[in-house]
């Protein structure tokens, strides 16, 4: 009876029920919409730097496992020393410019990287031939626009599509090294280095050895460089979603507050008649809490099938190099949040109700 009433209830105010709901929605979807983009950008970065075919990264002193490299001060003569080291077979280096968000542009030692990679894999064009002429991956030519034979202008200079190849591959804009590094006013320098050893279960060893051989230098198998691009490690990252959680749930409070304390006040008369037939504080205040947990239960559901919208927005409406995952292991956080969220803010109009006077509230007009 008491379920039947929720239903009735929430039914007679559609408009009121369907924004609550809403709102709820909207709540979910911004949490887990971040949680998305940030897992996801950062496991494409996890990605491209597995597509080096590395085993071990190789970088200055002074710099950290996440640090975006701005200066290259690693001479281009070190790649053919470590080359020679025990059980290293390849070794090719890497000069990064950054450019705006998580974009950089990446010099590379093209026939190098294509025996330590593999290669790219062209969906058009190819490698670059004039030194005015870059490569792009996939996502970031759909964000831009670009096709073979378009323009670009970055640092300054104004560069040619020779070729779109799938994403996946260390960078997502590849030039030249040589040509990078005399546009950056850095000839000779590198800012990373990559190797390929002759047995991947070695690789431990091998950095050990290496970090003893070159003190200082910021020495890393590829396997654990990865694992550190998670949202966890980034600490901007993180409390930033935190910020966000929090202010989701202070929504859901309020708009779950209002659409209550409104309902108290529409049904004040129904409550005195509720108190007079005998039904008690705890009764009328579980009515109020079922429509609540309703209201975000289904908020919630609408909120992760709006994930799936945004997400097809970020590909196919707004066309950019973010990339948004889709995180089971949130759907109950976020579920969690904007329950409780809703509950919270259920109690204030719940307490309300229960202290109301049976005789005045079968009087209210």
């Amino acid at each position: 009876m008491l379920n039947k009433l929720t239903f009735a209830n929430l039914a007679h105010r559609p408009v009121r029920t369907a924004l609550s709901i809403l709102a709820i929605a909207v709540e979910v979807t911004m949490i887990l919409t971040l949680v998305g983009v940030s897992n996801g950008t950062l496991h494409e970065s996890a990605r491209r730097a597995r597509g080096t075919g590395a085993d071990i990264f190789f970088r200055p002193p002074g710099t950290s496992v996440l640090s975006s490299l701005s200066s290259s001060p690693m001479s281009d003569k070190l790649p053919a020393i470590l080359a020679n080291e025990p059980h290293v077979v390849l070794a090719t280096g890497t000069i990064v410019q950054p450019l705006e968000l998580f974009d950089s542009i990446t010099g590379f030692d093209m026939d190098q990287f294509a025996k330590m990679s593999g290669g790219f894999r062209f969906v058009q064009g190819g490698l670059p031939v004039q030194d005015t002429d870059l490569i792009v991956d996939e996502p970031y030519a759909r964000e831009k626009h670009l096709q073979v034979g378009s323009t670009l202008n970055l640092i300054s200079h104004q560069w040619r599509v020779s070729g779109i190849y799938l994403p996946g591959k260390a960078a997502r804009i590849c030039v030249k090294l040589a040509v990078l590094q005399d546009f950056t006013g850095n000839p000779h320098r590198l800012s990373q280095i990559y190797l390929k050893i002759d047995d991947p279960d070695r690789a431990q060893a091998v950095v050990d050895a290496l970090r003893a051989k070159y003190p200082g230098y910021q020495i890393y198998t590829m396997e654990y460089f990865t694992s550190m691009l998670s949202v966890n490690n980034l600490g901007l990252l993180r409390n930033f979603t935190y910020v966000v959680i929090g202010i989701a749930m202070i929504v859901g409070f309020i708009v779950v507050f209002m659409a209550m304390y409104t309902a108290v006040l529409e049904r004040t008369r129904e409550i005195g008649i509720l108190k007079a037939v005998g039904s008690s504080s705890g009764l009328i205040l579980s009515m109020l809490m079922r429509e609540t947990l309703l209201l975000a239960i289904l908020g919630t559901v609408l909120g992760i099938l709006l994930t799936y919208f945004t997400q097809w927005l970020m590909l196919h409406v707004v066309p950019n190099s973010l990339v948004q995952e889709t995180v089971y292991a949130w759907w109950p956080i976020a579920a969690g949040v904007a329950i409780v969220g809703a509950l919270i803010g259920a109690i204030i109009p719940g307490i309300k109700a229960v202290r109301q006077d049976a005789t005045e509230a079968l009087s209210y007009e």
